[in-house]
Order: C-alpha cells, then structure tokens, then sequence
C-alpha cells in the first residue's frame, strides 16, 4: 500500500509543514479533475487514525502504517513523499526520519 505524507519532529510541524502545501495541490488540480478543495477540518480528520495521509511525528506516522498493515492485512508500505513546495530541508528531514526512525518503529510495533 502507499500514501501521500510528512514525517517532522513533531505532530505539529509535519501539520503545519505539509498543509500549506497539500492545499495549494489540491486546489489546482481540483480545477482539473474536479476534485473538492479540502478544508482544515477535512485536512485534521485525513492526517488522523481513519484518514488517508501519513502526516507527523515518527510515532505518529509508524503508529498509523502498523495499525493499516494489520488491519488490511498488506506487508508493505511505500509513503509517498515530496509534496510540491516543501522546503529541501523539510523534504531531507522527512527522508531522514522516515528511514531511521518511521520504519525501525514499524517493525517493532508488526514483530
């Protein structure tokens, strides 16, 4: 399985981080493809336990890929980042944290 997301060094900057960006995404190709343009309330319940995006902290995200691995009952995940926009430093960040902490935090929660 795969999905879009952030991964930061708190909950809070992956948020404010990633919104920004997902927004501006969004609303131009929902011109395109006639999607709905989110809101931050829409935003909130998709970075959340029963939403699509993988936005956080470490835990946060590692805590959200195990409990959809489980529960679809798929062995793999591919988080799909690099939002058009981020900063090079927040995307190499995410790189960062998704290797050395997301996916060691996964394997411990799955063993």
């Amino acid at each position: 399985m795969h999905s879009p997301g952030h991964v930061a060094v708190t909950d809070e900057k992956a948020r404010d981080e990633f919104w920004p960006r997902y927004l501006e995404v969004i609303r131009h190709y929902s011109k395109i493809r006639g999607f709905a343009v989110p809101t931050k309330e829409s935003f909130l319940y998709e970075i959340g336990p029963q939403g699509a995006l993988y936005v956080g902290s470490p835990g946060t995200v590692a805590q959200k890929i195990a409990a959809n691995l489980t529960t679809l009952g798929a062995n793999r995940f591919d988080l799909k980042y690099g939002m058009g926009g981020l900063s090079h430093e927040a995307l190499m960040t995410n790189i960062e944290l998704y290797g050395t902490e997301v996916i060691p935090r996964v394997r411990e929660l799955l063993a």
